[in-house]
């Protein structure tokens, strides 16, 4: 529409667009702003991660009363603004999400918008929050959206698929580290009797094995059994999925249509629960690395 309302400027100034004169006119004596802006082009043949997280959301969460430790309603909802990304942006290969946090793996080869960082992070987070808001009330639906949610974005290069490997080895390692402390502390509080002054300090200085054992032997809960969305975070690859779908035929010499079903295959943005710092996961899906990919 902007471009449209240019070209309708230049030939209502008597210059049709493209013509040499046209060229002269779209010129003023302000364009040497432009020489202000900086080149952001990222290095090439590099894995370009951009992480997006919550702003102030321990806030945003408690005025809108999630569910502790965890809440499915909250969790999912990140999970549909991540898969709304990668759905709506290109070249993502994966992304990986925990908590108020998700990040996407864009290819190494990727050209998109020149590999301009500025350009992948605004996209990235703003596709991210309005999705977030456009998607609230069917997650939330006796919950009123008090504010609108802020979100904050990085970008992270990584030349070599070890090392993206790491960062996305570090992202679930971190994810079970506040996992298990998240449920302990809520534990302590919810059905311990603590304050939250108390249950911090009952954990100071205590090791992933003292957690558990503060679980299992005063709450019985054994943590290995708590769902793996809460444990590894959530992970989203794409994935070629046949759909059965009913379509309506007009069979030869018949005259009214029928209803068959269509298998057709489509590529989609599936979420997985699953352990991504062992071989195993990447040897299952050697496409997500693949150079070709």
């Amino acid at each position: 529409m902007l471009r449209c309302c240019r070209a309708a400027a230049a030939i209502a100034a008597g210059c049709a667009p493209g013509s040499p004169r046209g060229l002269a006119m779209a010129k003023s004596k302000f364009e040497y702003v432009r020489d202000f802006e900086a080149d952001d082009t990222v290095l090439p043949n590099c894995w370009i991660v951009v992480r997006l997280d919550g702003r102030n959301f321990h806030r945003f969460s408690e005025q809108h009363e999630f569910k502790k430790p965890n809440d499915d309603r909250a969790l999912h909802l990140m999970t549909k603004c991540a898969q709304t990304v990668m759905q709506e942006l290109e070249d993502i290969a994966i992304a990986y999400g925990q908590s108020d946090e998700y990040s996407f793996v864009f290819k190494k080869k990727s050209r998109w918008f020149k590999r301009r960082a500025s350009k992948f992070m605004t996209h990235v987070v703003s596709q991210f929050s309005s999705s977030y808001v456009f998607y609230w009330k069917d997650y939330f639906k006796d919950q009123q959206l008090l504010y609108p949610p802020g979100f904050d974005g990085r970008i992270v290069l990584y030349p070599s698929n070890q090392n993206l490997k790491d960062y996305l080895s570090w992202r679930q390692a971190d994810c079970h580290i506040n996992n298990l402390y998240n449920t302990v502390f809520w534990m302590l509080v919810q059905r311990g009797g603590l304050t939250p002054v108390q249950a911090q300090e009952r954990l100071r200085g205590t090791l992933a094995g003292d957690k558990n054992e503060i679980l299992f032997s005063e709450f019985n809960i054994n943590y290995n059994n708590e769902p793996l969305m809460y444990r590894k975070g959530t992970v989203l690859i794409w994935q070629k999925i046949n759909e059965v779908i009913t379509k309506k035929i007009k069979m030869p010499k018949e005259e009214e249509e029928k209803e068959v079903e269509v298998t057709r295959t489509k590529t989609k943005v599936v979420p997985l629960h699953c352990d991504i710092i062992g071989d195993q996961f990447w040897e299952e899906y050697p496409e997500i690395l693949a150079e070709d990919s």
